[in-house]
């Protein structure tokens, strides 16, 4: 027997080369608004809801935000998350949707709102009625710009936008004059600002009505129309 027949250790394997690691795809599919040279870096879901839609669904916006977190972190353990709440002027309108992406900033709502704006500002004024202009802070009436003071605008919009709910004038003095201003008024002095505002309104004073005992009340007439401005947004989640 030679040598060799009597070797019969196993021959060590040829060696393999170590797979090489995926590469990162470069072809994924892209998001149409996306432009070239840039990437997505996350998303805004805008919601429109208020507490009430909520309410009656059986839940709360904080409890949708929790939700929305949780389904965000189950599917993306590494995303981070922020949320933030639209606010809007009581009795403000529209759609919720829209109220929110005005109010969070969304540069194509805001885009819209000005060239709304401005077709407004292009046309000719009303001729007859009220216009309480809160996103321009003037009052317009039979079709002329009314010169209200800064706190008789203030005044008229803090009536406007409690429409239909008599307020005192301790809520008023509370609310428009802060603390540490040198001439804060007594309610008596209340008195004399509102007369001074309805002079302004001339023929339409009574859209600012006197509740005997209780306080004042904005009442608006047919011939009066609102435009409304969002409020920012606070981060409150």
């Amino acid at each position: 027997m030679s040598l060799a027949t009597l070797d019969t250790r196993t021959p060590f394997p040829s060696p393999v080369a170590p797979a090489p690691e995926p590469k990162p795809t470069t072809d994924a599919p892209r998001l149409r608004a996306v432009p070239t040279g840039t990437e997505a870096r996350g998303f805004a879901l805008y919601v429109g809801v208020d507490e009430l839609k909520a309410l009656q669904s059986g839940t709360s916006l904080a409890e949708l935000v929790a939700q929305l977190r949780a389904l965000t972190a189950q599917l993306v353990p590494a995303a981070e998350v922020h949320a933030a709440v639209a606010l809007a002027p009581v009795g403000a309108g529209g759609r919720d949707v829209d109220v929110v992406r005005l109010a969070l900033q969304d540069p194509a709502a805001l885009a819209g709102r000005r060239a709304a704006e401005q077709r407004v500002e292009d046309e000719p004024l009303e001729r007859g009625g009220v216009v309480i202009d809160i996103s321009r802070k003037r009052l317009v009436i039979d079709g002329e710009t009314a010169g209200l003071t800064y706190k008789e605008f203030e005044l008229l919009q803090f009536l406007v936008l409690r429409e239909g709910r008599t307020v005192d004038r301790h809520e008023i003095i509370e609310s428009l004059w802060g603390e540490g201003e040198d001439d804060i008024p007594n309610e008596r002095t209340i008195d004399v600002h509102v007369r001074r505002l309805r002079s302004k309104l001339g023929a339409y004073e009574d859209i600012v009505r006197t509740v005997r005992g209780a306080g004042y009340r904005f009442d608006r007439h047919a011939d009066v129309s609102i435009r409304y401005a969002s409020a920012p947004s606070p981060d409150v989640f």
